[in-house]
């Protein structure tokens, strides 16, 4: 997984996996993800996302099993 955060065009981009996407499916106005030729989740990138829900800050968790 990997997630970039675009300052200049306040976009978020988060790739899970490397597969080409086949597809752009619109999630809202801003926000959309892509899909592999197996209907799975590419990525999911939210435009304006300052606007929309202020500075980013990320934190992980991994939760043991």
């Amino acid at each position: 997984m990997k997630i970039q955060y675009y300052e200049e065009t306040d976009t978020l981009h988060i790739l899970l996996t490397t597969a080409p996407p086949v597809e752009t499916r619109d999630l809202d106005e801003d926000s959309f993800c892509d899909i592999d030729d197996r209907g799975k989740l590419v990525s999911i990138t939210i435009e304006r996302l300052r606007e929309r829900h202020g500075d980013p800050v990320v934190s992980y968790e991994k939760i043991p099993a």
